[in-house]
């Protein structure tokens, strides 16, 4: 694909739909245990303004640095100086930390997906026994979910081995049917929203393991862990900012995106809240579908499972467009292995996406064992460093380039410097918060560190190329 094909809409959709996924459906009533209503509002109102000051940042540095294009990772290097390195280092763990935390993140996704299709499909819940031994006791259902699984993934790969243009089109047509799709979910459990189900608004809720009571401002720390993960994904168009037409279009879309999701969050969870007794909310497994059903009937399940469908389907052509591309910029920018750097006719980044779909389908061998689903939950798990130092690295390089004077002059270096400070701050709460106990912590830093490994590749790539240069 030529470059610069990426207008403000298609960016746009890979906002909305990387950061709109899985995570709703269940949102509304892990919140309700974590909060009363007044808390799960304040959590939502402070994530999403947590996230806007490092939406803006990333839009200040597309618009200042139009030449630090392909990611987070570009923005780590510029903390240190220039082709140090402490710089290539900077951004290689920034990169191979993303990479692998979005290879697992994938395999969730289209876990999750396969998980909806069951609604439709029964047969990918059977018991029926088809072999066992070695620990694995291998099922109809799941021989059933992970070639399904395969399928679509490599379905995916397909599509998007045909141009990354193309991909972007058909997720931001699933972006635009799941967010019409919310919106009429919206207007129809409008009809059984009762205010007496939001009552009493503020009041302290009990901890289910410590049996103490928990008051306002701690009902806003423990929501905030589940809502700030509604916002990984904005950093989406700055991904895909070497290939936007203009670089004003990833500022307004990284922005804009993460407008209409936040109002899409916090639309459905107080909708849902105000349907269906608290009682009812926190027992609830399937919390949008019981709310939606109190609406329309017994047909909501089916159109929910739908929904999810298409919601599901947009993240994951979204995140394995994502997972793809950061490695390729990082390779041709000398900060990850070479091979990743190469691409097709049509300018996918052929060797990136591929690598990664198979380090992916190593991990969907998750639906066939119960024990190795349980190494990809620690995965997962342990991955929640790595999506976030990237909002701490980017906050960072813009403070420095406020305080140097590079990124902004005049009055807009106090403006521009507030922005950058407040978005370092939340930066470093969320990965307080998002890596509290120690042992997740520490295992999330040798998950990163591990990738140390093949750093010295990137120095060997760097003198070859150096030698080649002198001749």
């Amino acid at each position: 694909m030529a470059k610069g094909s990426l207008g403000f809409w298609v960016l746009t959709a890979l906002v909305v739909g990387n950061m709109v996924g899985s995570g709703i459906f269940m949102l509304p009533s892990d919140l309700a245990k974590a909060a009363s209503p007044a808390g799960v509002l304040l959590a939502w109102m402070f994530t999403g303004v947590g996230i806007l000051f490092v939406a803006l940042v990333f839009g200040h540095l597309a618009v200042k640095r139009p030449d630090m294009t392909g990611g987070p990772q570009v923005y780590a290097t510029g903390i240190f100086p220039e082709g140090t390195n402490l710089s290539r280092l900077s951004g290689y763990f920034v990169t191979w930390g993303y990479w692998v935390a979005n290879i697992a993140g994938n395999a969730a996704v289209i876990t999750s997906l396969a998980g909806y299709l069951s609604t439709f499909f029964p047969i990918l819940n059977s018991d029926a026994l088809i072999a066992e031994g070695y620990g694995i006791r291998l099922t109809v259902g799941r021989l059933v979910t992970f070639l399904v699984c395969s399928a679509l993934l490599w379905g995916i790969n397909y599509l998007i081995l045909n141009g990354v243009e193309g991909a972007g089109k058909v997720n931001f047509v699933a972006t635009f049917a799941k967010v019409a799709g919310f919106v009429l979910f919206i207007f129809a459990t409008l009809t059984t929203f009762q205010l007496s189900h939001l009552i009493p608004f503020a009041e302290p809720i009990t901890d289910a393991d410590t049996g103490a009571k928990v008051g306002l401002l701690g009902q806003l720390n423990h929501a905030a862990l589940s809502t700030l993960w509604a916002f990984v994904g904005v950093e989406s168009a700055v991904v895909f900012s070497s290939r936007a037409k203009r670089m004003i279009d990833v500022k307004r879309s990284t922005i804009a995106g993460l407008l209409i999701a936040m109002l899409i969050y916090i639309a459905i969870t107080l909708l849902v809240m105000g349907s269906l007794t608290h009682s009812r909310l926190t027992a609830s497994s399937k919390p949008l579908v019981d709310a939606l059903t109190e609406a329309i009937g017994p047909a909501g399940g089916y159109l929910l499972a739908v929904l999810a469908i298409i919601c599901l389907l947009g993240s994951t052509i979204g995140w394995i467009l994502l997972s793809a591309e950061v490695p390729y910029q990082s390779a041709k920018q000398g900060l990850f292995m070479k091979s990743f750097a190469k691409e097709n006719a049509k300018g996918t980044p052929v060797k990136s996406l591929t690598i990664t779909n198979i380090a992916t389908q190593f991990l969907l061998l998750s639906t066939i064992s119960k024990s190795i689903a349980d190494a990809f939950s620690f995965i997962i798990t342990i991955a929640t460093l790595a999506y976030l130092l990237p909002y701490l690295v980017t906050t960072i390089f813009q403070v420095k380039g406020v305080i140097d004077g590079s990124l902004a002059t005049g009055r807009e270096r106090w403006r521009e410097g507030l922005v950058g400070f407040l978005g370092m701050a939340y930066s470093i709460y969320v990965i307080i918060a998002g890596t509290s106990d120690l042992s997740t912590f520490l295992w999330g830093v040798c998950f990163i560190c591990a990738g140390v490994v093949f750093f010295p590749l990137i120095i060997k790539n760097d003198r070859a190329l150096a030698i080649e240069k002198n001749g």
